[in-house]
């Protein structure tokens, strides 16, 4: 079986909408503040598709880049725990950043693609849960690699976050209920779109077949000797 090249025009256009995506809505729509110290993450939802549409490569790319700009906010010391980490640890800081969305991509790929052999549903979902998880483990792993400036947020944090263990402190106060508002984000918005995008598909692939079916055949694809033959074959007389 011939394998597709990976730059078609179709997937060159799906990457660029992704990558213009990521972008968007790390930088406005990745902490929407929704309450009780919760937030809305949609920057993994498009990390999701391209590892779904497009295979792990995209979504490894698509999560570098993530990544990427993430470190660009923390450099910037756009919230006072980004200073923090920044200062106090940050080789480990630009590793976190970067490491965690792009190895989340890649195995949502790779994952898509082993299981898609048996549901293609069943791939979608486990790829649309694999990214926050893997992206939120990681984040707990890099925090636990710069106690020194986890526990300096932490005493800054005050109250009776002081006294908490400090995995425990990551786990309240870093993660809580915002990874369970990325699971379900992604659980809901990457596979519905993955159907809206076969169904499309689907839709306009039948539509080309039917005008291909239902098209003129081309006489170009005659052999000049059978054009030669039909010219000079005579009219039928009419003997009525």
């Amino acid at each position: 079986m011939k394998r597709k090249p990976f730059f078609s025009a179709r997937n060159i256009a799906y990457l660029a909408i992704l990558t213009a995506l990521v972008i968007v809505l790390q930088l406005f729509a990745s902490a929407i503040p929704i309450g009780g110290g919760a937030t809305l993450n949609f920057s993994l939802v498009p990390i999701v598709l391209g590892a779904i549409l497009l295979g792990p490569l995209a979504g490894c790319f698509l999560g570098l880049l993530c990544g990427i700009i993430i470190f660009i906010q923390v450099v910037m010391g756009l919230t006072a725990f980004y200073t923090v980490i920044w200062t106090n640890s940050p080789v480990v800081t630009f590793f976190t950043c970067t490491v965690k969305t792009t190895v989340a991509g890649l195995v949502a790929g790779l994952l898509y693609r082993l299981i898609a052999k048996k549901s293609r549903l069943g791939a979608s979902f486990a790829a649309s849960a694999a990214v926050p998880v893997l992206n939120t483990a990681l984040f707990i792993l890099g925090c636990l690699c710069m106690t020194n400036a986890i526990g300096i947020f932490q005493g800054e944090a005050g109250g009776d976050y002081v006294s908490m263990d400090i995995f425990v402190f990551i786990v309240i106060a870093l993660v809580s209920f915002n990874f369970f508002i990325e699971l379900a984000i992604n659980l809901v918005l990457a596979p519905a779109i993955c159907r809206i995008e076969h169904v499309v598909n689907s839709k306009v692939a039948r539509y080309r077949a039917d005008r291909e079916g239902s098209a003129p055949q081309d006489r170009s694809a005659e052999t000049p000797e059978a054009a030669q033959e039909e010219a000079h074959t005579p009219p039928t007389e009419d003997k009525t």
